[in-house]
């Protein structure tokens, strides 16, 4: 049996259907939570203890679990980038969260006293987290651990992409908590589309902009609100007061990073015209030092799945085809290298001369591909960002002050780094979120505790009632100079 659900489109109605087990977890997990709407400070922390334990109990099947879902996932950088941030961020929290839940004081206008006002935050309920393949832990636990720590229940939707991980990680939830508290689903796109059409007290989802459209018109159904992390394509300024060899080396780890696939990778590159041949030369240097080679290389993470790969080649040949000039690392000076070990590894390309009619400079590239601009100036840099979609974060590298100054004022992005690439996501103090076309709303940190809290206005007040003297029948004497008063007036 199906439950219907009538979702506008265009000027016709079509009903949506949701399996029973999807909408019954929701219910019991909806139940669960009126029994205990507001989780004490010390169920809170027991939760962030038992996420954390299961996490590093699990670590090595963990590791095993990512590495075969991607056909080569570096161990190295599943320790950095999966772990080390969540982990960090339960013990960011656990050292910070009865502070968090305190009531917030707020001051009260003379006519209104006496009486006291503040603000508490309130677990919101039942949160749905959309996971995308690129960092299944990160995007799955990172959100968790702060609804966890907000005191809300949450259903987790795991990438078909991640396979394994997502069974694993499902199986790990099961021991560690009730299904009541915290489930996970697995399954396709049409699970995914199910799962974002159900009335959630609110929905996180991460992945890209055009699955971002669909998601949050499915959640308004429902007024459910949402938070969207949707990527775009972060542009890189090159000033040329900022060591260039430095500067190619920062990018160049950072669009290397699970070999691109990262929603905070440099998109591409803007530098000055007289420097463009030195960032190219030295890029490609740093990626050779970093990786002797990619050949068989357990260093060097491979892209995801066939689809995806083919997807970044269709790129590179609608590149060439265009006009473009494309480079990539040699072998000690002897020409490409020849991927052979029945992987998915590609090694980074730079593209130089991309105009914007190729498909890599319309699209989120997600991949080890680096377009490479040419510019006269820093204005001009800045124009080309201020003419496009506003993407999820920003990097500048660049010595003086007042430029550095300029390019935040100028620009919009949902986080920048300044003389650096990526590393503003590991502050576990600072929110993370896009803006426009690359999302809404934040998590991480304090924000992220009250992205999934509800802000609760409250006043209190005793027997004595001072605002009978505004009571009507009006045009009392005292009335008049209150009103007066209030007005600026005599």
């Amino acid at each position: 049996m199906m439950a219907a659900t009538p979702i506008a489109t265009g000027n016709r109605t079509v009903t949506q259907t949701i399996t029973p087990s999807l909408q019954n977890i929701l219910n019991s997990q909806r139940q669960a939570f009126l029994k205990d709407p507001s989780p004490s400070y010390q169920e809170r922390v027991a939760r962030l203890k038992a996420l954390e334990k299961a996490l590093m109990t699990n670590k090595e099947a963990l590791l095993t679990a990512l590495d075969e879902d991607f056909g080569g996932r570096a161990k190295s950088e599943s320790l950095l980038a999966e772990f080390m941030p969540n982990l960090g961020n339960i013990h960011y929290t656990l050292k910070r969260l009865k502070k968090w839940m305190k009531p917030s004081k707020r001051k009260l206008s003379l006519q209104l006293l006496p009486a006291s006002a503040k603000v508490v935050y309130q677990p919101l309920g039942v949160v749905g987290i959309v996971v995308p393949f690129n960092y299944p832990l990160f995007l799955s636990l990172g959100p968790l651990l702060t609804i966890l720590a907000a005191g809300n229940r949450a259903m987790i939707k795991m990438s078909e992409f991640t396979p394994k991980t997502s069974e694993l990680v499902a199986r790990i939830i099961e021991q560690t908590f009730p299904a009541d508290l915290v489930t996970v689903v697995c399954g396709d796109a049409d699970v995914a589309t199910e799962f974002t059409s159900l009335p959630f007290d609110h929905l996180i989802f991460t992945g890209s902009t055009a699955v971002g459209h669909h998601v949050m018109r499915a959640a308004a159904q429902h007024l459910t609100p949402v938070t969207l992390e949707l990527g775009g394509k972060s542009p890189v300024i090159v000033d040329n007061d900022f060591p260039i060899q430095e500067a190619a080396e920062r990018v160049c780890y950072a669009k290397s990073l699970n070999a691109g696939q990262t929603c905070v990778a440099p998109d591409y590159i803007l530098v000055k015209n007289e420097q463009k041949a030195a960032f190219i030369e030295h890029c490609l240097k740093a990626f050779r030092k970093m990786y002797p080679t990619v050949n068989g290389n357990n260093d060097y993470t491979s892209i995801i799945n066939d689809r995806h790969y083919q997807r970044l080649q269709n790129l590179l040949e609608d590149a060439k085809a265009r006009g473009a000039t494309i480079h990539t690392p040699d072998i000690q000076g002897g020409g490409s290298e020849e991927i052979n070990d029945g992987s998915r590894r590609l090694p980074i390309h730079l593209i130089e001369n991309p105009s914007d009619s190729m498909a890599l400079m319309q699209e989120e590239i997600f991949g080890p591909l680096l377009p490479i601009i040419g510019v006269d100036s820093l204005d001009e840099a800045i124009q080309f960002v201020q003419q496009r979609p506003r993407p999820l974060a920003l990097y500048y590298f660049g010595s003086d002050a007042g430029n550095q100054q300029k390019v935040l004022d100028q620009t919009h992005s949902g986080g920048v780094c300044i003389n650096e690439c990526l590393f503003h996501v590991a502050v576990e103090d600072m929110p993370f979120g896009g803006v426009g076309p690359s999302g809404m709303g934040h998590y991480h940190g304090y924000e992220g505790f009250q992205t999934f809290s509800k802000a609760k206005a409250v006043l209190t007040k005793g027997k004595l009632n001072s605002a009978k003297m505004i009571y009507p029948p009006y045009g009392g004497w005292l009335q008049k100079k209150l009103l007066a008063f209030l007005s600026g007036g005599k």
